[in-house]
């Protein structure tokens, strides 16, 4: 398969039902800061994603098949800072379609965007440091991993370690040449 067998729609509040089928899995929102219970609770969701456009601050949008046009998932930028040309990625996929690379293949799109539309220098991922699925996908796209930040979230009344990956624009062109 190539970079073209999945693209990216911007989120829209009609896709308030994969939306809520993916953040109300427990499987995927095991390392995720959020978790639905009801179709009426994800319009919280929703709302973020609208703000974040309207802020100026993010973007995100579903991942889906071209062939079948199904979701698959989600992925975009949040926290997005202008002055500083940085933001942080976030993504997460149906459980369907996990261990078939296509974080591999979106990423590039979201590098592109985030690189060139947004003109960011650097882009941040922060995992969970038990999620080692997500920490082996970073890697796989040429995220460099910069360190643990110690018991930086608290879930559930757990202490939780966070580690930081980044890439930055520097290294992005040097591999898409390749």
């Amino acid at each position: 398969m190539n970079n073209e067998t999945y693209f990216l729609k911007e989120i829209t509040e009609s896709d308030i039902a994969h939306i809520y089928k993916g953040l109300s899995n427990p499987e995927i929102t095991k390392y995720y800061d959020v978790h639905f219970s009801s179709l009426e609770e994800t319009k919280v969701q929703m709302n973020w994603y609208k703000e974040l456009i309207d802020t100026e601050t993010g973007k995100w949008w579903g991942i889906y098949t071209k062939e079948t046009e199904r979701f698959c998932g989600a992925g975009g930028f949040n926290d997005v800072d202008k002055t500083h040309k940085k933001a942080e990625i976030g993504f997460w996929l149906l459980k369907e379609y996990w261990g078939k690379e296509i974080l591999k293949k979106v990423m590039s799109k979201l590098f592109k965007i985030g690189f060139t539309q947004l003109n960011l220098n650097r882009i941040t991922g922060y995992v969970v440091s038990d999620n080692k699925k997500c920490k082996q996908a970073l890697k796989k796209v040429d995220f460099s991993f910069e360190g643990t930040l110690k018991e930086f979230e608290i879930k559930n009344g757990k202490k939780i370690n966070v580690d930081v990956y980044t890439i930055l624009k520097s290294e992005w062109e040097r591999n898409a040449s390749k």
